[in-house]
């Protein structure tokens, strides 16, 4: 089942501006509150996606046409 887990964090990473803005802030914090919601990681699967360079999920989100993503309403507290 922490494969489906993986797969759907993956897909939200690169569709949800939020959830992908809090990941690359807080990475163990967002998989923490993740798995209070029921996203079930190992250990070896968290260090995966934390040693991931963040910048990833926002360049193949880039490349996403804008209908399939969930943009973010709150101010990005890193822009200038």
């Amino acid at each position: 089942m922490s494969q489906r887990h993986v797969e759907l964090l993956i897909g939200r990473l690169v569709t949800d501006e939020e959830l992908r803005r809090r990941f690359s802030q807080a990475p163990f914090e967002t998989l923490a509150a993740l798995s209070e919601q029921g996203c079930e990681l190992t250990a070896g699967e968290i260090d995966a996606l934390v040693s991931t360079d963040s910048r990833l999920w926002g360049k193949v989100a880039a490349k996403l046409p804008s209908r399939l993503q969930r943009c973010s309403l709150r101010p990005d507290p890193t822009a200038p």
